[in-house]
Parts: structure tokens; sequence; C-alpha cells
């Protein structure tokens, strides 16, 4: 009865309260807002790509279900049975090939292409677009005398080549019927190395590219009968065909690969966005602590009259929380229209279906978040009220009583932060990332506020050498006086610096490694699909050519681990990607010269026993894999089991070859293979290396590296513009956080200026103080989020990525710069009114 009578009496002085305006909380309701908007927007455009995925997975996929194999076509008992459950069949093989054309001048262009050899059925579900418009059988039967083919824009631009054109495909010729423009199933092809090129199956017949031993994945598409349910097609086929290498997807996960990327793209955006929040929160406390600030007399007065400390708890907690929850509103209401708004816009922009609507479960989440922030950000200064006593009417409490609350309230901070922590694991799917997130953002404010109360120690005591420079010394004083800006000023700016710092910090790194170290390390091109006649004549060309300095090859099979000591993998080692689809297999008799052998012994040059298994080290370390263990591995459709004798390091750093499994040259030789090759050569004889090897032998496919190397860099451009847009929304929080630090210490400037006035100071030196004591600040704090910043790129490079780390010292100085200017700019946008005061109206107003 109690609880309720206060809590009832706390809600009619609530109520009083917010009639009189919302003055001194706009900046907490755009804080709020702002940050829950930021989160909400990911969630939607999230979840409108998931649920696009979801409903479009037939089409994306181009069939009901797809069984593939790597390196080899079904067999007849394998099509037989699909032709049991599905009402259409659809059969496609997917390459890497080289097109070449020759020009007026004898000279050859070539090109590396991405081939899908279709037969008449395809596509079973959607349509390819092609211009000039016109159906896909029409356009590969564009010429009566010699097959066809459809190329994208960017394959015809790099070859300059035009319809009815001719281009070759290993050993025969072609003609160009139209140019590619959409393939309804090109999210399913995960990462490509050159521009899509269609032609039938049937008329890659006499071209070599399709042979025993030549890298591709076939792909069956089946539409199925609506009384034949996915699942029990899927239990049947990987019961059927479970030792056969078979993998399945189907409509339900069409796009599986994209799919991951959205998710795990939009919840570490999300992680940022929670950043964005923190630097809301520090804005939140700071409004909360201005406004408990302004009410002391009032709160002295209650307490005179008899309220009790936790009416006046209520009180104001009942405010700030209605406040709170018309800013969280506003942010759910505007995270959900303005993807809606831009739509078409995102649309475009996107590789994959989106259907945009109203997800309830994102806004959820958005809310919880800022709920959350709120509760924590505002507990701690309103649990402070308590220490105002009614004998200190006319004093201000919270600027002379101690720091920290009550222990119970702290137990409250700490357990709803613990929640959020949690909550925000679950939602994102990734425990390491959220608390790898949640530790550098409680790192960076812990640091910034200790290097707030440094800030202003160290300016109090630089006050003594600044004398004779009288806007100096009073920015110091200002700086270091009790009512200072300096500790909310460098929580906030700094930690939306800390975060743009770390994010240009990773990104800096990454592209460094990719595009200025790799290549330093990396081949010049890899060959692959060189056949075990054409070996012997393509290392004489290399290696006799004194412009290369380096040549590794290798036999190359792919293969599937099935089973680990008679189990099924997964079962063993998890969901380790290593057991993701297929992976390379080699074979050699002596040790490889730059192989180094951790564990076990090498089978030797002379070794013709049972199988045997050398596995990469690291790898077989994260798999639980220990010498002796079976491993059994599905090859062309034939399980291979062999024992693990050895492990050795594997270095996939240098993008040159590596292999996760070798066996000995017995058990593999047999089977149908080629060979892959790696040739490191000076730039100026890649030309002539990749005309003499392309004449040589149309059927070998030759991978420039630096083109792979280009197309990383530009995913990995993409993700750091949207992170960056990310930390922008967090920077932006921060400066609204600085607004309202310059709104509630204007009162302050104004008194100070009028005080200066009277003393003879100009307009220009006062000025000239505010402008110094906003630059100090601002540099203070872009330093430590520099600090903090360096701090957490390196932590996420070192531990996550395992990546080196070095400073990128332009976007060091940039964010130094950015903290500077940006405090300057908000100092300098309140001045005026201090510059504007009268001293005699505002001294006898203070009186």
């Amino acid at each position: 009865m109690s609880f309720r009578r206060d809590l009832a009496q706390a809600g009619r002085f609530a109520a009083r309260e917010l009639r009189g305006g919302l003055s001194g909380f706009r900046i907490l309701l755009a804080c709020l807002a702002l940050g829950v908007a930021a989160i909400a927007g990911v969630g939607t455009i999230r979840a409108s790509i998931e649920a696009g995925l979801t409903e479009e997975g037939a089409a994306l996929l181009g069939g009901d279900a797809e069984v593939s194999f790597t390196y080899r076509f079904a067999t007849e008992e394998e099509k037989g049975w699909m032709g049991s459950v599905a009402s259409a069949v659809s059969e496609i093989a997917d390459f890497r090939s080289m097109a070449t054309v020759p020009d007026d001048d004898g000279t050859v262009e070539r090109a590396l292409t991405q081939i899908k050899a279709v037969d008449d059925a395809y596509p079973l579900v959607g349509t390819v677009a092609l211009s000039p418009e016109m159906p896909l059988p029409e356009a590969l039967d564009c010429d009566p005398a010699r097959p066809c083919v459809v190329a994208e824009a960017l394959l015809t631009d790099r070859l300059g080549l035009e319809r009815g054109d001719m281009l070759r495909l290993g050993s025969k010729e072609f003609v160009l019927g139209a140019v590619l423009e959409r393939e309804p199933d090109s999210a399913t092809g995960g990462f490509g190395f050159g521009p899509r090129m269609i032609v039938r199956r049937a008329d890659l017949e006499g071209t070599g590219l399709l042979q025993a031993g030549t890298l591709f994945d076939s792909h069956y598409r089946m539409l199925l009968p609506e009384d034949r349910p996915l699942d029990a097609v899927k239990a049947e086929a990987l019961e059927r065909f479970e030792t056969s290498g078979l993998r399945w997807r189907d409509s339900r996960n069409g796009a599986p690969g994209v799919q991951s990327f959205v998710e795990r793209l939009g919840a570490f955006l999300v992680l940022v966005g929670l950043s964005g929040l923190a630097v809301g929160g520090v804005g939140v406390s700071a409004a909360v602590r201005a406004h408990l600030a302004r009410k002391t007399a009032v709160i002295a007065t209650l307490r005179t009259v008899g309220a009790t400390r936790r009416v006046i708890f209520l009180t104001y907690f009942l405010q700030i929380g209605a406040l709170a929850v018309a800013g969280i509103a506003a942010g759910l209401l505007l995270g959900a229209l303005v993807p809606l708004a831009l739509a078409p816009v995102i649309a475009e922009q996107l590789p994959v279906p989106a259907r945009f609507g109203l997800y309830p479960a994102t806004l959820v989440e958005a809310a919880v978040y800022g709920a959350l922030t709120a509760l924590i950000f505002t507990l701690w200064p309103l649990a402070r009220t308590e220490q105002i006593r009614a004998a200190t009417l006319f004093r201000d409490a919270l600027s002379a009583g101690g720091d920290l609350p009550r222990l119970p309230y702290l137990i409250a901070i700490m357990a709803l932060l613990g929640l959020l922590v949690g909550i925000a694991a679950l939602f994102s799917g990734t425990w390491v990332l959220t608390l790898w997130t949640a530790g550098g953002i409680v790192f960076a404010l812990v640091l910034l506020a200790l290097a707030g109360i440094g800030i202003r120690r160290l300016a109090r005591r630089a006050q003594a050498g600044a004398r004779g420079r009288a806007p100096l010394r009073w920015a110091l004083a200002a700086i270091g006086g009790p009512r200072s800006e300096a500790l909310p000023v460098v929580l906030s700016l700094g930690l939306g610096l800390s975060v743009l710092a770390a994010v240009g910090q990773i990104d800096g790194n990454l592209r460094g490694a990719i595009t200025r170290d790799l290549p330093e390390r990396a081949p010049s091109y890899f060959f692959v699909d060189i056949q075990k006649d054409q070996i012997g004549g393509f290392l004489e060309r290399v290696e006799g050519d004194p412009a290369v300095s380096r040549v590794d090859s290798a036999p190359m099979l792919r293969g599937i681990i099935t089973r680990i000591n008679g189990r099924p993998a997964r079962e063993v080692a998890g969901d380790h990607w290593v057991l993701r689809g297929d992976r390379g297999v080699t074979y050699s008799g002596p040790l490889p010269e730059t192989t180094r052998i951790t564990a076990g012994d090498w089978w030797g040059e002379a070794y013709d026993g049972p199988p045997q298994i050398s596995f990469a080290a690291e790898e077989a370390a994260e798999m639980g894999l220990k010498i002796g263990d079976e491993m059994t591995i599905n090859i062309l459709g034939r399980d291979m089991t062999g024992t693990v004798t050895s492990f050795r390091e594997v270095d996939f750093s240098t993008a040159g070859m590596g292999f996760i499994t070798a066996m000995n040259p017995s058990a593999l030789e047999g089977a149908p293979h080629s060979f892959i090759a790696t040739v490191y050569a000076a730039p100026e004889a890649e030309a002539a290396i990749l005309r003499d090897i392309g004449r040589m032998y149309s059927n070998v496919t030759a991978i420039r590296v630096r083109d792979a190397i280009d197309q990383v860099a530009a995913l990995l451009g993409g993700i750091a513009s949207a992170t960056s847009w990310g930390a922008g929304a967090t920077l932006l929080t921060g400066f609204l956080v600085l607004i309202g630090a310059a709104l509630s210490g204007e009162r302050e400037r104004v008194y100070e200026a009028a005080l200066l006035k009277t003393l003879g100071a100009s307009r220009g030196r006062i000025l000239q103080s505010l402008a110094l004591r906003s630059a100090l600040t601002g540099a203070g704090a872009g330093t430590v989020a520099l600090v903090a910043g360096i701090a957490g790129g390196w932590a996420v490079c070192f531990f996550v990525l395992e990546t080196p780390f070095e400073v990128i010292w332009s976007n060091a100085l940039a964010v130094v710069l950015g903290g500077l200017a940006a405090n300057l700019l908000a100092g300098l946008a309140f001045a005026w009114r201090p510059l504007a005061a009268r001293p005699a109206r505002v001294l006898r107003s203070a009186d």
C-alpha cells in the first residue's frame, strides 16, 4: 500500500513537471530517437532482404531443390532417382575458362570467364534477361553454322565483342548471340573470378574444357510435385546417396551465402548501432543530470514538506521514463518509415530481392535496446537525488554530493548492463563479436571518463603557466572548474570518434594486407586444369623463363570429409569451415621443400601401402584431430579412408598454393585429375607467359591474382562504407550530445562573460577564450579517441581477424582534427548569447 501511495503521488508530481514542456530534454529525445532509429533501420533492411530471399527462394535457386557434385556429373542411378521424385530436372555445369578473340593484327585478347553450361530445360524458374530482348534458346541458336553463347557486358566490353562476333572457348569457335543482363539464379553462384557466360553443355563437346580431371561443379535443379514435401525428399537423398559426396540445397534457403553474409553484416551493424546508443546514453545521462541540477530547489522543497526519497526518485523516474518512451517511439517510427520511403533506391542497389515492410520483431529488438540504454544511463544520476536534503535548499547538491550512488543502484545498473549484452548476443547470433563490442565500448567509456577527469586536473595545473595570456588562462580555468563540460564532451565526442577510429584502422589494415602486402608475396597467376600430358610442357615453358622467379605445381583433386573415426565428421568436429563443402586434396611422394611437418612422420617417396593422410596443423587442432585418427574423404563419388600420420604447416595468407589434405601417391594418382600451378613472374613477363600458355594449351585457365585481389578489395570497400555510415550515426549522436552540453552550460558562460566584460574584457578576447576552451577539449577527446580506436583496431585485427596491424596515421590524424573541429563548431555555435549578454542585466538577475 505504501508503494502504491508513493507511486500515485510521484505520478501526480511527474505529470505537473511535464506540463512545463520539454525544455532541457530535446537532446535526450534526439539521442534516443537517433540511436533506436539506426538499429531499427538496419534491422528493417536486413529483415526485408531475408523475406525476399525466402519468398523468392525457388527463383534464386532455379528450382524447388538442387543437388550438386564436385568434379563429376551424376551417375545414371542418381539421375534415375531425381527423375522419379521430380516433375522436371535441369542439369548445369559451372566452371572457369579463358575466352579468346583474335585481333586483325594477329594478337589475341584473352579474358577469364565463369561459364554456365546448361541444358534445354534451363531455367526451370524465372527468365534470363538478354539484350536485345529475346528468349535464351533463340540467342543460343543465333548462327546455323556455329554454336552461340551469351555473355555479360563486362566480358564483351573487355574483349571488344558485338553480337555476331566470333570468340573461342578451348579449341572451338563460338558466336556471341546476345548480351546477358540478368540470370534468375545469379545469387547462388557465389564468388566468381570472371564475368558470366552461358552456353549449351552439348555445344562444349570438342572444346577440351569438360574432361576427366577438369575443375567444375555440376548442379541438378528439380521441380517437385506438391505431394512431395522437401524434408522427405531431402532425407531420402541424403540417406540413399550418403557416401556419394552429394550436396543438398532447397528453396527454403535458395542463396545461403548471401543470406549468411546479410545476417552477419546486419548483426555487425547493429552492434555498431549499439555504440551509437551508448553515445546517446551519455547524452541522456548528461541531460538528466542537468535537469536535476536545475530542480535542486524543487527537490529540496519537496523534502522540506515531507516527500520521501522514494517519492522523489519515482517522480523523476516516471517523468524521464515517459520522455524516454517518447524518444524510443520516435526512433522506431523513423527507423521503420525511412527504409520504406527509400525502398526503391535501396532495392536498386541490392543484388538480391527484398520485400520492404514493417517487421515487428526488428522494432521490438530496437525498442529493447533503447529502453535498456535509457535505464542504464538514467539510474545513476537519478539515484543521486537521494543526496539532496532540505538543508541544501539553495545549493547545488548534485555538484556537491558524492560521485557514486548507493550499492543497490550500482547492482541494478550492472545487472541491466549484463542483460543488454546478453540480449545483443542473442539477437546478433554471435557471442564472440558481441562480447568484443561490449568490452570495447566499456573500455572506451572508462578510458574516456578517466581522460575527462585527467584533462580537468591538467587544466587546473596549467593555469599557472598561462599568466600573461588571459584568454588561455580563462579557458583553462573553465575546463578545470567544478562545472566543467570536459567530462561529457570527452565521453560523447570521444566514444563516437573511437568507433570511427577503430573502423578506419581495421579497414586500412585489411586493405593494406590485401592490396599492398599480399601482392608482394602472392603469385602472378594461378593456372588450373593442366592435364597430365600437359604438365611437362607447361613447366618447361615457365621454368625456363628468366623472368620467372618461382613455380609451384601439384596434382589437384577435390574431396568432402564425410567421416572421422567411423563417425559422421560433423559429430566429431562440429560446423568447422573445412567440413562446409569440398576442399582441395593433393598427393606427393617426397616431402616438398616448402613443407614443414609439425607432428608425426611423412610416408616417404617409395611408400605404396594403405592410404595415409597429412593434414593442416592449425585446422587439425581446431577440429580436435590427433595422429592415428581415421578419416574418410569422398573424392569423385568414391569414399577413400586413410590414417592421419602427420600434421604440417599450411600458410593461406600469401594467396599461394595450400592444401588442407595431402595423401600418398598410390592412394590418388589413379583417379582422374588435373594439375594446378602458381607462377611468380616479373610484371613485364606476365603477358608473354599468358599468351604462350594459351596458344599451347587452350583448355588451361589462367587466373590473375591481382584481379581476385581487386574483387576482394571492392567487397571490403562496400563493407567498410556500410560500417562507416553506422559509425557516422554514432558520431552524429555524439555531436547532439555536444550541443546538449553546450546548451546546459550556456547559463554559466553567460554569467562568466558578464563578469569578464565588467572587468574590462573585450568581446574578441572572450570569443577567443570560448574557442580555445572548445578546441582544447575537442583535441583532448580526439586524442583519447585515437588511443582507444587504435587499441580497438589492434585487438580486432590481432585476435579476431588474425592479421598484422600497423597504425594508419592518415586516418588517425583525421580523427584528432575531426574531434577538434566538431567541438569548436559546437562551442562557437552557442557563443553568441554570452557575447551579446549585457553585464548589468545578467549580474542583477543573479543577485
